[in-house]
């Protein structure tokens, strides 16, 4: 029987050197430069918080953690995404281990106790560093103001000096009357792509994504009439391209220039967003994985006895007309339930990888030839135009082989009789890093556009029979390989799947 906690203490070492290690090398320069010394502390503080909380529902030790390393790395400078990795990395260090020594169902319970400790973790840190962050900027902002009500004496030098501190400040930081900017540092232009010239004398709402502009006005509104307006307000800024990204404004009513104003400072908060998105998403597959692990472990053992008693009884019973053929339809069946189980099980399973050097051109021919024979008979061609300057580079070659079987069935499922598949690569260089881009499409009935956004999530399907779980573990491969999977429809009809990879050359 397998023991959580006796496991955390027999690894506890060993797990804390890989986490060392793994800051070192994996999060990023200031995490590299730290003394060794500082991150053991740290690591083992982690650690054992972790422990209680998975062990002993107990709450108390990494909230005392949590509120400690916050303040370091505050101080330090640390970026918020650097410390939620650094987190991270203790699931990264564990999965592999418990793998190698727990069963099926003891690995979900043990993945289902890391994710909830560290859902937690990082909630309450992120909320934590942002609310240290704020306070830090309304002390910095407080401090403006009374150095300008200091030097009233002085006024053009005091706003020059006031302005100069502003440029400084990584925020945009903006002063709006009577709705029309009239002061933006560098950064404010620099989020909305912009020149300086070209956002004063504007109104605010020109840099607000129209959905965002009821609510913005009516804030502003209260703002001026100081009729309990946030001072906190999360709203989607417009850039000059159209682009919209989640934004975060602190926002203060006060004079400048003598005059009623409005003093905001703004944040890009799109990778929280994404962040806290990622955490609520694990979570639920989690919960699913869980339940989707019990129920098939309680339906594959009546199928296997279901298949097997068929089996015998068709080999064994005199069957007369049709009735051959109807025995040899239920086998049909319970053999597809079977597959579904195991693509429900494939599922739960967390996503391991085994890199090694590959060159994607073989892997696709062989993916094509163990198609052929399912293909002549589906009167389907299938053509190839590989790139021939197509390097080697390391990934799972039979986690990439999976994803390509599974998108060149589907567009074989939407082909009719003597239609084409083709199977593409190119090699390309986007800014320095190398791309092997793999297209696959067809000229079958392609894609309703309303359904193209909803693909990739999990069990949504068109398909009369399906789980549709095929093109969400096809996307799980490709985003663990940091890649990323684009469907669109051809023109005049069929459709096109294309996989990019960033290549990973390090072959040592």
């Amino acid at each position: 029987m397998f023991n959580f906690a006796e496991f955390n203490k027999r690894h506890r070492s060993a797990i804390i050197e890989e986490w060392i290690r793994r800051l070192q090398t994996e999060v990023g320069e200031q995490y590299a430069q730290r003394p060794r010394e500082e991150l053991e502390g740290t690591v083992s503080g982690a650690f054992d918080a972790d422990y209680h909380v998975m062990i002993h529902n107990d709450f108390g030790h990494i909230n005392k953690f949590i509120e400690k390393i916050t303040r370091m790395r505050l101080e330090a400078g640390f970026r918020l995404s650097d410390v939620q990795k650094a987190f991270e990395l203790y699931r990264r260090t564990v999965v592999p281990l418990l793998a190698k020594e727990t069963t099926t169902n003891e690995f979900q319970q043990s993945i289902v106790k890391i994710n909830h400790c560290l859902a937690y973790t990082i909630h309450r840190f992120s909320d934590l560093f942002q609310k240290m962050h704020e306070e830090k900027i309304l002390e910095h902002n407080r401090i403006l103001e009374e150095k300008v009500r200091i030097r009233t004496a002085e006024l053009r030098e005091s706003q020059l000096k006031y302005k100069t501190l502003v440029e400084e400040i990584t925020d945009g930081y903006f002063v709006v009357q009577d709705e029309i900017i009239v002061f933006a540092n560098q950064a404010f232009c620099q989020m909305h792509d912009y020149e300086p010239h070209e956002v004063l004398g504007k109104t605010i709402y020109q840099f607000i994504a129209p959905e965002s502009r009821e609510h913005v006005s009516e804030i502003y509104r209260k703002s001026i009439r100081k009729r309990g307006a946030p001072r906190i307000l999360e709203y989607l800024r417009l850039t000059r391209s159209g682009d919209s990204f989640a934004t975060e404004i602190l926002a203060k009513t006060t004079h400048y220039d003598n005059r009623l104003s409005n003093i905001g400072i703004c944040r890009d908060i799109t990778e929280r967003i994404k962040m806290e998105e990622r955490v609520r998403e694990a979570e639920r597959m989690a919960y699913i994985g869980q339940i989707t692990t019990s129920l098939s472990h309680e339906i594959r053992n009546p199928l296997s006895a279901v298949k097997m008693n068929l089996q015998i009884l068709k080999k064994n019973l005199p069957l007369r007309g049709n009735d051959s053929r109807r025995m040899d339809i239920s086998i049909t069946e319970v053999m597809r339930l079977e597959g579904i189980l195991k693509e429900l099980l494939d599922f739960a399973k967390p996503l391991q990888l085994n890199p090694d050097v590959i060159q994607v051109n073989d892997i696709l021919r062989s993916s094509v030839d163990l198609l052929d024979t399912k293909s002549r008979e589906e009167d389907i061609s299938i053509l190839t135009d590989l790139d021939s300057q197509m390097p080697v580079f390391i990934a799972d070659g039979e986690r990439l082989q999976q994803a390509f079987i599974n998108l060149i069935l589907n567009a074989m499922e939407a082909s009719d009789k003597q239609g084409k598949i083709w199977v593409q690569t190119s090699y390309r260089t986007e800014k320095s890093q190398k791309m092997a881009c793999i297209i696959i499409k067809d000229e079958g009935h392609g894609l309703p556009e309303e359904f193209l956004p909803e693909i990739f999530k999990p069990f949504f399907t068109t398909k009369t029979k399906g789980t549709g779980l095929g093109l969400t573990n096809v996307n799980r491969i490709v985003e663990a390989h940091h890649g990323w999977l684009e469907a669109q429809n051809r023109h005049p009809h069929g459709a096109t799947f294309q996989i990019t990879l960033p290549m990973e050359e390090n072959h040592g």
